[in-house]
């Protein structure tokens, strides 16, 4: 199968349907605000592709990304048109244009993300599709017969919209359970032979930095031949997480706990979206909440709100509020409840299964203890028992607690019948806040609307 002439240039062609679409966005936006002089308007044309361009660098390497994910094409679409805005305006105050309204600009980069979101997510859907298929390939060389070796190979098998294709392996020795003898083509003496032969265009070195002799030939072998080198660290199976690049000085680090939300500006972010969230939830709250509590007083005795001590932000301990499901009883604090539980009433059992008994912890995201999406909060028992059992389990705690999670919507919520249940929760907890982004919280917000409006196996 031919990998394709003009395979390589296909970054180049997106980048350059950005610059048509911007164009073709604001030639729509004038037409719908006339009334800028057109000597005005020459000006801003020519300004607006003059701020294309510092952004069209950082563009074309994001589309020459393979591994790509959705989740980030969509980031770094809204980042893109962003930077834009900042370099655009910037070249407006420069040259004293101060008659484009600032509705326009509004209009304008408003549609500008929502187009760009769209043209973005289709190009890189059809471009993976189009991978998987054997097209728009990069034949490439892994050095190395070892487990790291092994590992990469295996990840670029499992997703062939990665468009990688491993025409060889090479190493100093081949062990006798290497599982892809077909592939190993040799000693590293040979690899400059079949780099000739087969127009290979990277290597992947995965053994050891330590035999600089290896590296120096592997390296020299690219720069005669300008192959795209990749160095990849020899990792413990078993840290099996994302790593944040550091330095000690000269000395390069991979730190193994990668947490967007320690970012201020993430942080903040996320903060600042929990407040409005929350705040415009509570104030149309009481057209739920009324007839709600008026369901549970004549349901059974007792108060309308629950309130339980469960485990926050660091393992801090604060009240979480919900709408009361059972009739009062002595064992709310340490028996978890379960599907055909006798304690819940009728009005609670809908309650649980519409989710409406979780509303009032809007109240612990606007007073700080919780935010709207994050690892549920659990009972002060729970988090006793199973920080004993299960490894990492108090890791979830290093960010808020969450009304909604990553783990509820992948289906882990409800009762926890076996320890194994529990462990995937606690996994899922982990990747969200390793791979914490805000259009990951609106995404799971999405999902978790969609979910409580359909009908969920575990929601009792």
């Amino acid at each position: 199968m031919k990998k394709g002439r003009y395979g390589k240039y296909i970054h180049k062609v997106l980048t350059l349907f950005d610059f048509v679409i911007l164009n073709i966005v604001f030639l729509i936006v004038m037409c719908i605000n006339p009334g800028i002089p057109a000597l005005h308007l020459r000006l801003v044309w020519l300004l607006l592709n003059v701020a294309y361009l510092p952004v069209a660098r950082w563009l074309g390497k994001v589309h020459k990304e393979r591994s790509i994910q959705m989740d980030k094409v969509l980031r770094c679409a809204l980042q893109a048109v962003a930077g834009h805005a900042l370099t655009f305006i910037t070249l407006l105050y420069i040259m004293g244009v101060e008659d484009i309204p600032w509705t326009v600009l509004l209009e304008f980069y408003g549609i500008s993300a929502v187009v760009f979101m769209f043209w973005w997510s289709g190009a890189h859907f059809f471009i993976k599709r189009y991978r998987r298929r054997g097209g728009n390939y990069t034949k490439v060389i892994i050095i190395g017969c070892g487990p790291s070796g092994i590992r990469l190979y295996n990840e670029m098998q499992s997703d062939a919209g990665f468009g990688y294709r491993c025409i060889g392996f090479f190493d100093i020795y081949c062990p006798p359970d290497f599982p892809w003898k077909h592939l190993y083509k040799g000693n590293l003496s040979e690899i400059e032979q079949f780099v000739v032969d087969t127009d290979a265009d990277e290597i992947f070195y995965t053994l050891s930095g330590e035999n600089g002799e290896a590296v120096q030939l592997t390296l020299g072998l690219c720069e005669a031949h300008m192959l795209k080198f990749h160095y990849v660290p020899q990792i413990s199976p078993y840290l099996t997480r994302n790593f944040r690049l550091g330095a000690m000085g000269a000395m390069p680090l991979l730190e193994i706990r990668n947490n967007p939300l320690e970012r201020p500006m993430n942080s903040a972010l996320k903060r600042g979206f929990d407040i409005v969230f929350s705040g415009i939830f509570l104030v149309f709250s009481p057209l739920i909440f009324i007839p709600v509590a008026i369901a549970i007083k004549m349901s059974s005795p007792g108060p309308v709100f629950f309130k339980q001590k469960r485990t926050g932000y660091k393992g801090n301990e604060f009240m979480c509020w919900k709408f009361r499901t059972m009739r009062v009883n002595t064992t709310a604090d340490s028996v978890q409840a379960s599907k055909n539980d006798p304690r819940k009433t009728k009005v609670g059992d809908f309650l649980r299964r519409s989710s409406i008994d979780e509303l009032p912890q809007f109240i612990n995201v606007l007073m700080g203890d919780m935010s709207v999406v994050g690892p549920r909060p659990h009972m002060l028992k729970h988090t006793e028992d199973y920080r004993r059992l299960i490894d990492k389990y108090m890791v979830r705690h290093l960010i808020k607690p969450g009304i909604t999670g990553w783990a509820q919507v992948k289906g882990y919520r409800g009762q926890t019948e076996e320890l194994w249940q529990m462990e995937r929760r606690v996994e899922h907890d982990i990747w969200y806040i390793e791979h914490w982004s805000f259009l990951l919280d609106i995404k799971i917000i999405a999902r978790t609307i969609i979910n409580a409006l359909g009908k969920e196996e575990n929601a009792f």
